[in-house]
């Protein structure tokens, strides 16, 4: 049965903490292709707060909620890093994290960039595009927004 956990960085057992990381590298450095600096230090910002999914072990999905920066008010929240591993996808493990953080920052404004493909599933969550296509890492993303 699937554990959902949700924690800041200092709070996450080490080992916990690999896995998750691992997961983030195995699926947008490996899978996805993109070398880049996945450990970005925004992870210690300590308003930072690592959402997460395991069985056992096994860390099938994880996203991160962050306070956006270039809002400058502090306010608003940016969902990121969402990923989940290739044997767990299709059981709705990263949509249930996404509406448990959406669950903690309510009142919030939260800001995403979807990776183009996964807009309608976003949208699906109430998040609008908040401006033009742009290319990360050479993978089409938009730019979303989800009101207070």
């Amino acid at each position: 049965m699937p554990e959902f956990h949700a924690a800041a960085l200092r709070d996450i057992p080490s080992d916990v903490l690999y896995r998750i990381l691992k997961l983030r590298v195995d699926v947008f450095v490996v899978e996805q292709d993109c070398a880049y600096p996945e450990l970005d230090a925004r992870d210690l910002e300590p308003t930072a707060l690592l959402h997460w999914v395991a069985e056992g072990d096994d860390v099938l999905a994880t996203i991160r909620v962050l306070h956006d920066r270039p809002a400058g008010s502090g306010e608003d929240r940016r969902i990121g890093r969402v990923a989940t591993a290739p044997h767990a996808r299709g059981r709705g493990l990263a949509g249930e994290l996404i509406r448990r953080a959406l669950a903690d920052c309510a009142g919030r404004t939260i800001r995403l960039d979807a990776q183009s493909q996964l807009a309608q599933w976003y949208a699906g969550f109430g998040f609008a595009p908040d401006g033009p296509e742009f290319l990360e890492d050479g993978i089409p993303h938009l730019p979303m927004v989800r009101p207070a």
